[in-house]
């Protein structure tokens, strides 16, 4: 069974212009909008596991950081046990009551050949990008999203609307979370994020996938050096890199004394103040005009397709 909308393209106009990460500048600048539409499909929700089923979350590259904060807010919201697993890498026979897709192309081969292998053992739901995928006749339910589907290989809008999606099933308000995104995606950038020599991004909870997320999006986008951890983690060993010209960056309430411990270095620290998905934009915003900056297209970054298909 298939659930979801039609594609819309409100962006149509500004991603026909003929300039470098084009398509990502609508689809990044879109996501007030989409967040809304996603906490909106209550029928979709719906299909997601129920509460107190115990279940996995699996997906390649950003879906995997996305099925991360999707999993610790189930788990933490005392919705079920919840595991977070790249396709590649996953434990699914653990009994699971279902395994979660979570998938922008439909497409990719790791997903495709770990939902194959379920058929007819675990019921599969996939969360989808594209409602012409292969992937919607391998899963028991599909929820196509195919108003967040994109055109830039960068991802941007589809992967925090399907994490507002999940929000919203866990019983999520996110009114606010719409609001903080109008803000970022027209508040002005502090050019010290923009001209930063390296990035570290740092998350507790659902927001460390978030993390992981941002420093994808500088490597992808813009060939920025980044990286990316659980905060508490980051006094063991990955501060000794802070220095002048370099950016902390925490999605979050940041743990006690960590601001300070940064300041010391000379190091930037961003403290979010945003709704974290927010933070998340603002970062996807800053690794756009890194790209523009060093004359790159993150529409067409080197050496990614949107969809890794592997051959044999």
């Amino acid at each position: 069974m298939t659930h979801g909308t039609d594609a819309a393209t409100p962006e149509a106009a500004a991603a026909a212009q003929a300039v470098p990460g084009a398509h990502m500048a609508a689809e990044l600048a879109s996501q007030p909008e989409t967040w809304a539409r996603a906490a909106s499909l209550r029928d979709e929700q719906a299909v997601l596991p129920r509460r107190g089923a115990r279940i996995a979350v699996v997906g390649c590259g950003t879906s995997w950081f996305i099925a991360q904060s999707y999993a610790w807010l189930r788990e933490a919201g005392g919705h079920g046990e919840t595991d977070a697993f790249a396709a590649s890498e996953a434990f699914v026979d653990r009994g699971y009551d279902a395994v979660v897709a979570l998938t922008r192309s439909g497409t990719t081969t790791e997903v495709l050949e770990l939902v194959d292998r379920l058929r007819g053992r675990v019921p599969t739901i996939g969360v989808i990008g594209d409602a012409t995928s292969p992937l919607v006749g391998l899963v028991d339910e599909a929820v196509t999203l195919p108003f967040a589907d994109e055109r830039s290989v960068v991802q941007t809008r589809f992967a925090t609307t399907a994490l507002a999606l999940f929000r919203a099933s866990l019983g999520e308000d996110l009114d606010a979370a719409v609001a903080d995104a109008e803000r970022a995606v027209t508040d002005d950038l502090d050019p010290a994020l923009v001209a930063a020599e390296q990035y570290t991004f740092l998350g507790r909870g659902w927001t460390v996938g978030l993390a992981h997320e941002a420093a994808l999006k500088m490597r992808e986008a813009s060939q920025s050096w980044t990286e990316s951890y659980p905060a508490m983690e980051y006094r063991h060993g990955p501060i000794s890199i802070a220095a002048p010209g370099r950016v902390t960056w925490h999605f979050g309430d940041a743990p006690a004394g960590l601001a300070g411990e940064v300041a010391a270095t000379g190091a930037h620290f961003e403290a979010g103040t945003l709704d974290p998905m927010a933070e998340l934009v603002r970062a996807q915003r800053v690794a756009l005009e890194r790209a523009r900056a060093r004359g790159l297209d993150p529409d067409s970054p080197r050496n990614l397709t949107r969809s890794v298909i592997l051959e044999g």
